[in-house]
Parts: C-alpha cells; structure tokens; sequence
C-alpha cells in the first residue's frame, strides 16, 4: 500500500468514527444548552437524554477502540467483554439485538487478535440489517460463525470485496472502510473470513484462522 493510500485509509476511518460519535455526541450538547437556558424547568426528558447520550457515546468509543486499536489486540480479553461492547454499542438501535453464549466453546482457542476480530465481524453483521434483526454466535465448521437474520438482510454493495481487500483504496468510501479495516487487520493477525449471503434475510461471516498448527 503506497503513502497516500495509507493517509486516505486513515482519513476514510476517521469519518467513520466521526460519523458514528456525532449522533450521541450532538444529543448531549443539545441536552446541555436546553438545561443552560431553561434550568429546573428543563425536566427530567432532558436529563435522562443527555444521560443516555453520553452512555451511548462512551460504548461507541470502547467499541472502536478494541476494533481499531492496538489494545484491542491482547488475547487475554474475553468474549464476555466482547459481548458486553456489543451489547453497548447497539444499545441506541432498537431493531438490533444479539443473541449468543459469549462464555460457549466455539473451538479457537484465545490468540493475538481474536476478540477484536470477533467484534469486527460482529459489527460488519449488523451493518447487513437495514431493517433491524438478530446477530448471533456460534461454532461453525473449523471457525466461528456470525450470523445476522432479519428482513432484507444483506452485505452493502462492495462490502465483500472491501473485506476481502479486492477494491482499490481510491474507491472506498466510508461505508465501506470498516470491512476493509477489518480484512487488514485479519491477515495481520493470520485469519480469514469467508462470507454467505446465499439464505434469504440470513447472512454470515464465517472466523477461521490462518495459521496451520
């Protein structure tokens, strides 16, 4: 990958995360001058408002730290804190919800990256549910299996292809820098991840490592 690939990548995830943070963030500095100019008479809707907001601000941050950040990485975090991040993350989507043991055995044992990866993948499933819907875990065959059902459920145009890191840099946008982020990070840490979208409103990334024992 080239210098300036590199500075677009960057910017690309950038407004991403932005873009991700401004919602909860713009609630709570609305929040914050309808207390300033009304005060008391402001009532308890404004508070638990900004409260919420700045839940829902905070979960989204941890999110992304463990997905885009080094930390992220450390084999000693468990799929219970991953399924906690999650959970926290699609707090403020009604529609969304996930469903799955996060302390099963699903066959790879703890390494470099795995959780991060996981709720990559994760994140990349609910992306797939326009309309809302389920993600769920489970053991698959040789890897973990995510699955995302619900109506129309599908992978955005491109989304394969910028997961498998198979579109140019200067044709992403920053709908599609997260599943190519994620297809970076998973050759760096030796996985790979093969899709299915073959099922009516069902589809599925499946976690494998790459790493022969």
């Amino acid at each position: 990958m080239t210098q300036m690939n590199d500075v677009k990548l960057l910017e690309l995830l950038a407004s991403k995360i932005c873009h991700d943070l401004i919602s909860p963030v713009g609630s709570v500095s609305n929040g914050v001058e309808i207390l300033e100019e009304m005060g008391a008479d402001a009532g308890e809707d404004v508070t638990e408002l900004i409260s919420f907001s700045a839940t829902q601000a905070a979960a989204k941050l941890k999110a992304m730290r463990m997905a885009y950040g080094l930390g992220g990485s450390d084999p000693s975090i468990k799929f219970e804190d991953v399924h906690k991040l999650f959970e926290d993350f699609i707090a403020g989507e009604k529609r969304l919800s996930q469903d799955w043991d996060p302390y099963a055995d699903y066959g790879i044992e703890s390494c470099d990256g795995l959780s991060k990866m996981l709720l990559c993948c994760l994140k990349l499933a609910a992306e797939g549910l326009p309309r809302g819907g389920v993600v769920s875990v489970k053991k698959g065959e040789d890897g973990i299996q995510i699955c995302a059902e619900g109506e129309n459920a599908h992978f955005r145009t491109n989304v394969v292809s910028a997961l498998d890191n198979a579109i140019s840099v200067d044709d992403l946008d920053p709908k599609l820098v997260h599943a190519y982020v994620t297809g970076l990070m998973a050759k760096n840490y030796n996985f790979v991840i093969h899709t299915d979208e073959t099922q009516e409103n069902l589809i599925s990334l499946l976690l494998k490592t790459s790493v022969v024992s």
